[in-house]
């Protein structure tokens, strides 16, 4: 079960390899989440369906890696959140990875940011004072959550998503979504029965409950949304990715959520 305080998801086996900067570029095999990853399990077990067997598992081209500098492991950059030095010098998190200035990675899970904020890890690598806030990982997960409603907006602009009980349960039959997201708010009767819908299907979507109604209704101009399924494409790849990091620092369903049938 993820908790709040979860190991590291999804991404291609970390390897450590010596005498590389936490800057540098290593070529490297594409990311590959297994099964027994967060985004690899059953919802039954309050992680995210599988999605190995779904288009949101499409491999990453020209997929980069980067030196956690926690670890000191060799990572998929798509498994690690971006730092620069900004004002002042203090520890930015860079999501985009379009910042100026030279990039401290970090593994995609809260424990791993809270420990290079304590253990001065960020001026270590950057071999400069840098101040990195107490904080520093909920402000991850708050970015986090922010570029994927953002993302959300973009994607129904786009014609990526469809919302409605009877359409997202159309969607997931069809085998069309790449995930359904619930707002932690709705109703369990029509939760229950879209992801009976899911649990169906031989190549399930992933499901996600970790935004609110009105969350959900501002991001997408709407009003009252509950049940969304954001449909599988591009689109649906690059939201993946980020879901992927936001379960490293909080759990993708309500806890409630895992005693439901």
């Amino acid at each position: 079960m993820i908790a709040i305080r979860c190991s590291p998801s999804g991404g291609a086996p970390a390897k450590r390899v010596r005498g590389v900067k936490a800057a540098d570029s290593v070529p490297g095999n594409p990311l590959r989440p297994s099964a027994t990853s967060p985004v690899g399990e059953e919802l039954e077990h309050g992680k995210v369906s599988p999605l190995e067997t779904s288009t949101a598992e499409r491999e990453p081209k020209n997929a980069r890696e980067r030196r956690d500098i926690v670890s000191g492991e060799v990572r998929d950059e798509a498994g690690l959140i971006r730092f620069v030095a900004g004002p002042e010098a203090a520890v930015v998190p860079d999501l985009a990875r379009k910042l100026p200035g030279r990039g401290l990675w970090v593994a995609a899970d809260r424990a791993s940011v809270e420990t290079a904020a304590k253990k001065g890890l960020f001026s270590r690598a950057a071999k400069a004072k840098l101040a990195a806030a107490p904080d520093l990982a909920d402000q991850v997960e708050s970015l986090l959550r922010r570029r994927l409603l953002s993302a959300l907006g973009l994607a129904r602009r786009g014609g990526d998503l469809t919302s409605g009980f009877e359409k997202v349960s159309a969607a997931i039959g069809a085998g069309r979504a790449a995930w359904l997201i619930e707002a932690s708010d709705g109703a369990a009767d029509g939760r229950r029965k879209l992801r009976a819908v899911v649990r169906r299907q031989s190549r399930p979507p992933g499901v996600i409950g970790v935004f609110s109604s009105t969350e959900l209704g501002l991001a997408l101009g709407l009003e009252n949304v509950i049940h969304t399924a954001f449909l599988a494409g591009r689109a649906a790849d690059r939201w993946t990715e980020d879901v992927r990091r936001l379960s490293g620092f909080c759990p993708l369903l309500p806890e409630s959520w895992r005693e439901e049938p």
